[in-house]
C-alpha cells in the first residue's frame, strides 16, 4: 500500500528541511513505499529554493507551486488532486506532527483495512507541547460543538493530521474549503457519508520557526459554514452522497 503525505507550504524556510528529512529517515526506516508531496504555495522567502535543495537529498519528494489561488485549504486541495498513493496523510510543514505517529497510521490502516486513521491529541496516550492556552480552549469548545451537532463520537475533529485511503478521498469530493475549515470538512464528510475510521492517540508540537498560519477570529464563520453543511447533508440529502458498498462487502452483508 503506497502511502502518499501531502504537507502544505506557506514561508516555512526555516522548519521545512528538519520536517522532510525526519520525514524521509522515519518512513525508509520502515521501508514503506512512499511520496512526499508538497505544496509550495506561492511563498514570499526561500521556500521553494530550500525544497529544490531538499530534492537532491529526498529521492521521493515531489514538490510544485500552486500560483493561486492561495490558502491553507487550496494548498491541501492542490495536494489531493495530484497524489500517487493508495492513501493519503495530511501533515503540517511546521514540525508539529510526529513521522513516528504517522507510521502507526500506517500500519493501524493496514491491521484494520479502515477507510480512514484519525488522530486525537486528548485521548489516553496522546499529548500536546507548548500548546497555546486561549488556542487550547477554543479547540475543546469547538470540538465539543462539532460532537454534539453531528453525532460523532471523536474528541478532536479539528486536527488536520489524518490518513485516508485514495477511495475515501475521492468519495469525499467535490471539496469546498479554501481555508483551514478543510481540516473539519475532510472528516466530517467521511464520517456522514459512511466511511469507516479508527482513532489513534497522537502527539503536537507548537512550531519552532516563524507564526502560526490560523487566525482563529477569521475562522469562525468558515468552520461553523462547513458544520452546517455536513449537518444539512446528514439529515437531508437522503443518503444520495453515501459510500456504495463493494461487491464483497454487499455479499457478506446478506
Amino acid at each position: 500500500m503506497k502511502l502518499s503525505v501531502v504537507i502544505p507550504a506557506y514561508n516555512e524556510q526555516d522548519s521545512i528541511s528538519e520536517t522532510l528529512l525526519s520525514l524521509y529517515q522515519t518512513l525508509a526506516r520502515e521501508g514503506i513505499e512512499h511520496e512526499i508531496f508538497v505544496t509550495n504555495d506561492n511563498s514570499k522567502d526561500n521556500t521553494l529554493q530550500v525544497l529544490e535543495r531538499l530534492s537532491l537529498q529526498i529521492p521521493t519528494l515531489h514538490y510544485e507551486t500552486n500560483l493561486g489561488p492561495n490558502g491553507f485549504g487550496y494548498a491541501v486541495r492542490y495536494g489531493l488532486e495530484r497524489f500517487s498513493g493508495d492513501c493519503v496523510a495530511v501533515m503540517m510543514a511546521d514540525l508539529s506532527d510526529d513521522p513516528e505517529d504517522l507510521v502507526r497510521y500506517y500500519y493501524k490502516m493496514r491491521e484494520t483495512d479502515a477507510d480512514a486513521v484519525f488522530g486525537s491529541r486528548w485521548m489516553k496516550g496522546g499529548k500536546v507541547i507548548d500548546y497555546p492556552g486561549l488556542k487550547k480552549f477554543i479547540n475543546r469548545i469547538a470540538n465539543l460543538i462539532i460532537r454534539m451537532m453531528i453525532g460523532i463520537k471523536y474528541n478532536d475533529t479539528t486536527n488536520a493530521f489524518k490518513l485516508y485511503k485514495r477511495e475515501t478521498i475521492e468519495g469525499i469530493k467535490p471539496f469546498l474549503s479554501p481555508h483551514f475549515n478543510l481540516t473539519v470538512e475532510l472528516p466530517l464528510k467521511a464520517y456522514v457519508r459512511g466511511y469507516s475510521f479508527v482513532v489513534m492517540p497522537n502527539s503536537w508540537t507548537n512550531r519552532k520557526y516563524g507564526e502560526s498560519k490560523l487566525k482563529i477570529k477569521e475562522m469562525g464563520s468558515r468552520y461553523f459554514f462547513i458544520l452546517l453543511y455536513c449537518m444539512i447533508e446528514k439529515f437531508f440529502s437522503r443518503g444520495d452522497f453515501m459510500k456504495k458498498k463493494s461487491a464483497k462487502t454487499a455479499s457478506v452483508s446478506r
